[in-house]
C-alpha cells in the first residue's frame, strides 16, 4: 500500500445560512497521519464526509494524489473508511466482511482469499476467519473494521472516531496498533476525534477546528508547547487560565498584575505573547499543571502565585494539588507534582506558593479567549 497526497483547497459546506465548514485548507503529505480534532459542533465530521464523497461541499476541491474527486462518487475515490459503530454485516464472517469490499471490485475469489489472510495477519486475528461479529470483543471487531477498510490497499484511510465505543484501556492499546499499522503500510490517514490525548498520541500534524474554521494546524509539540489561541491552549491539554492586568514591556519582559501586591512577568517573545495588548488592557495568563510547582509561604521566590493547599490527590505518576488562590476573586490552581514518594506531601489547608516556570507561561488577550 502506497499512501496518497491528499489536497483540501478551500473546502466550504453550507446549510441554509448556517455554514458547517467555512473555507478550509489543508495539503496533507503522502503517508502522514493528520488528526481533525475539535469539540462537537466544530466541523470536523462534515470536513471527513465532504472528503469521503458522502457529502457535497459547497465550495472549494479535494485532490486525491493528484486527481479532483470533488464530483467523484464515493465508491470511485478509492478511500478506506472506518467509522465508529464499525458497520459490520452481522451475517457474515469475519472473513467475508474483510472481502466484502473486494467482491464489490470483482476481485477472483483465489486473490480475495490470499489478501483477506494478509489483512488479518496484519490486525492480529489470523485465526478469527469463521467468526461472527457478535462473537467478538470489540477490540476485535474494531480491527476487523480496520482490515475491511485497508484489504483493498487504498491510498487513503479515513478514520471517524474508530475508539469511541472502547473503554479507556483497549483504546489507548488500540491507538499504538493503529498507529503501528499504518507506519507499516505507509498509508495516508486522517483521522477525526474529539479526543486531544488520542490526537497528541498518534498523529503527525492535527488540524484543530472551531466553529468550521481551521484555527491551528501542527505537531502535537507545536500545538501543546506553542498554542496560538487561548481555545487552542485550553483544548490541547490540561492548562490554568489567571486574568490579570498588562503593565507593558520592560527589558523583553511582559509585566502582568494578578492581584494587588501579586505581579508576575513573562518572556516578551512573539512566540510568547500572540495578540498585541495596551498597557492597562486585561490579559489572559496559561499555565500547565506540570510546569508548576510548590513552595511553603514566602519561599517561592519571583514569580510566586501564594494560595493555600484546597485539596491533594494521588494520580499514581503524578500528585495533584488544587490551590485556592488569595489574590483575584480566589480561582483554583491545578499544580501536577511527580510522584516520587520522596516529597512530605503539603497539608490540606496550608499556606504555599505556586512557583510558576517563566518559559512554561503563555499570554493571551483577552478577544482572543
Amino acid at each position: 500500500m502506497i499512501g496518497a497526497p491528499v489536497f483540501i483547497d478551500r473546502i466550504g459546506k453550507a446549510y441554509g445560512s448556517q455554514t458547517a465548514v467555512g473555507a478550509v485548507t489543508l495539503d496533507i503529505s503522502a503517508g502522514e497521519f493528520l488528526s481533525i480534532l475539535g469539540p462537537s459542533g466544530s466541523g470536523k465530521t462534515t470536513l471527513l464526509t465532504m472528503i469521503a464523497g458522502f457529502e457535497s461541499p459547497s465550495a472549494g476541491r479535494i485532490i486525491i494524489g493528484g486527481r479532483d474527486v470533488t464530483a467523484v462518487s464515493p465508491d470511485r475515490r478509492n478511500i478506506g473508511m472506518v467509522f465508529q459503530r464499525y458497520a459490520l454485516f452481522p451475517h457474515l464472517t469475519v472473513a467475508e466482511n474483510i472481502g466484502f469490499p473486494l467482491r464489490m471490485r470483482g476481485i477472483r475469489k483465489d486473490l480475495r482469499a490470499e489478501r483477506v489472510s494478509r489483512a488479518l495477519d496484519l490486525v492480529q486475528l489470523p485465526d478469527y476467519a469463521k467468526r461472527y461479529p457478535h462473537e467478538l470483543s470489540g477490540g476485535q471487531q474494531q480491527r476487523v473494521a480496520v482490515a475491511r477498510a485497508m484489504v483493498f490497499e487504498p491510498p487513503v484511510l479515513l478514520m471517524d472516531e474508530p475508539l469511541g465505543a472502547l473503554d479507556k484501556k483497549l483504546r489507548e492499546s488500540m491507538q499504538i496498533e493503529i498507529k503501528q499499522l499504518q507506519r507499516r503500510l505507509g498509508a495516508t490517514v486522517i483521522y477525526v476525534t474529539h479526543d486531544q490525548e488520542e490526537a497528541l498520541t498518534m498523529s503527525d500534524r492535527i488540524a484543530v477546528m472551531a466553529k468550521g474554521q481551521l484555527v491551528q494546524l501542527g505537531s502535537p509539540a507545536d500545538l501543546y508547547c506553542n498554542p496560538e489561541s487561548a481555545f487552542v491552549a485550553d483544548f490541547i491539554g490540561k492548562m490554568n487560565f489567571l486574568t490579570g492586568e498588562f503593565l507593558g514591556e520592560t527589558a523583553g519582559r511582559h509585566t502582568i498584575r494578578l492581584g494587588d501586591d501579586v505581579v508576575i512577568d513573562t518572556p516578551g517573545a512573539a512566540h510568547n505573547f500572540e495578540g498585541s495588548a495596551k498597557i492597562g488592557d486585561r490579559v489572559r495568563l496559561a499555565l500547565r499543571p506540570e510546569r508548576l510547582g510548590l513552595a511553603a509561604r514566602g519561599a517561592g521566590g519571583q514569580n510566586a502565585l501564594p494560595g493555600r493547599i484546597e485539596t491533594s490527590v494521588f494520580a499514581g505518576s503524578f500528585d495533584l494539588h488544587l490551590v485556592r488562590t488569595d489574590f483575584g476573586s480566589g480561582e483554583i490552581i491545578q499544580v501536577q507534582i511527580p510522584a516520587d514518594g520522596k516529597r512530605e506531601p503539603f497539608a490540606t489547608g496550608a499556606l504555599v506558593d505556586v512557583v510558576a516556570e517563566r518559559d512554561g507561561l503563555r499570554l493571551f488577550t483577552v478577544e482572543e479567549g
